[in-house]
């Protein structure tokens, strides 16, 4: 971590305080991305862009103001910190705006959380595009003489971050994350032109999947959307795959936040302790998995991070309380956003779920869709592969299922053991019973 960081930091702190802040916190971000992008056997687009700014929050007379820079001059940042201490005083007073009790500060875990790769400078240009030309070359195989296009892209991030309070919050990061990803469109019957993907996310570079891997999954998936039809709407257990299971899952998670429960526009409103699940639906919580990419020793608001079991068994636990909102609610808060999202994996594999639970369908795409925020009821447009014992029989799209989020997670019923790693919702496939897919 640079120690000019945190001087600048600092300083920060101290030109606010001169200039009659009663409180300060300084955001420090540094960030740098490398995309190479590979389309018809050449570079598409080799781009690189760093950036770096400041982002201060202001506390003065009771007004609150949040400002952000990238012109880190000295002479130019303090004429801005100097700016945003005055033009707070001339907003409106909010008297449950202030800097965290510090007691929040406390209990960081001193474990490695292995999210920045120590060999991240050692990645050189000749390995991103080796990696997108060959990711691009195993995709052109798999899909055979029905390819119209394949692109691909491989790209990386680095963000260094220090943060600093004038009631004594410190805080220093460093993280990477590394993408591959490939898009392939086919020709179908008629003028149909599927368009499917695949994609990795890890910590390291070394831990990507081999390109062999996400070009054939690319094709396959793609594939997949081939002679997809409408089939007559039908009530029938769906399976959600595992990637997948976070559209629907954030719908839900939205409603445990704090800015939605302060708001009263949460389905999820008064509902702790009560039972919103069937009794697989335990959902935890954990900001300390090893090279997780929602993994962190603290959040936005400086508290320590801790594992945390949102819903057990059906039962809601918790919600997602910031600082800020836990002044507004006059209830003790929690953390202000999900870290790492787990629910328990199952002990059965797809294949032998799919064999034993007849017709089915497995859902491996949604489309558009929306929930009601108050309700919860939801709606969402689906593709998916129509099954029976364990046979795949139909390739489906443009069908919808619909329900509400209160009677949808009673109807889970097993989780598979393939829980998704590339996110930070790491879920398995998921298993309803009795859901309404509307089609013709």
């Amino acid at each position: 971590m640079s120690k000019e960081m945190i001087k600048i930091c600092e300083s920060v702190l101290q030109i606010a305080k001169e200039a009659g802040a009663n409180d300060c916190r300084v955001d420090y971000n540094k960030s740098r991305l490398v995309d190479v992008v590979y389309r018809e056997h050449k570079p598409e687009l080799v781009n690189e862009a760093s950036t770096q700014n400041i982002n201060i929050h202001v506390f003065a007379d009771g007004c609150y103001s949040n400002r952000r820079t990238s012109d880190l001059r000295k002479d130019a940042l303090k004429a801005f910190v100097i700016d945003t201490v005055e033009s707070a005083r001339l907003l409106e007073k909010d008297p449950f705006r202030s800097l965290p009790d510090p007691k929040y500060y406390l209990g960081r875990t001193e474990i490695d959380l292995a999210i920045y790769d120590q060999d991240y400078k050692n990645v050189t240009p000749d390995q991103r595009h080796t990696m997108a030309k060959e990711l691009e070359a195993h995709c052109l195989k798999a899909g055979g003489n029905r390819v119209i296009s394949v692109s691909t892209s491989v790209y990386d991030i680095f963000e260094e971050e220090a943060v600093l309070t004038s009631n004594g919050f410190s805080g220093e990061k460093q993280s990477t994350r590394y993408y591959a990803f490939g898009e392939m469109t086919v020709s179908d019957k008629g003028d149909r032109k599927p368009n499917g993907y695949d994609q990795a996310v890890a910590r390291s570079f070394k831990k990507l999947p081999p390109v062999s891997e996400l070009g054939k999954n690319t094709a396959s998936r793609t594939m997949d959307l081939m002679g997809a039809i409408k089939i007559p709407t039908e009530t029938m257990p769906v399976i959600i795959e595992n990637r997948n299971v976070s559209t629907v899952l954030n719908y839900l998670t939205s409603a445990m936040s704090g800015n939605a429960l302060q708001q009263k526009q949460s389905f999820l409103l008064n509902k702790k302790g009560e039972k919103i699940g069937s009794d697989i639906f335990t959902l935890v919580d954990d900001p300390h998995i090893i090279e997780g990419m929602g993994s962190r020793i603290y959040d936005n608001d400086g508290f320590a991070t801790k594992k945390r079991s949102m819903v057990e068994k059906g039962v809601l636990n918790e919600y997602y309380i910031d600082w800020y909102r836990s002044r507004k609610m006059g209830i003790e808060p929690t953390t202000g956003s999900p870290t790492n999202l787990v629910l328990p994996p199952g002990k059965r594999s797809l294949a032998e779920i799919m064999k034993e639970l007849g017709r089915g369908i497995l859902i491996n795409g949604f489309i558009g869709g929306n929930s009601n925020p108050n309700t919860g009821d939801f709606s969402i447009g689906i593709s998916g592969k129509l099954f029976d014992k364990g046979e795949f029989s139909q390739n489906v799209a443009e069908m919808n299922i619909a329900d509400n989020h209160l009677k949808f997670w009673n109807k889970l019923v097993e989780a598979a053991n393939d829980p998704w790693i590339y996110s930070n919702i790491r879920m398995p496939s998921l298993v309803f019973k009795d859901i309404v897919v509307s089609g013709i």
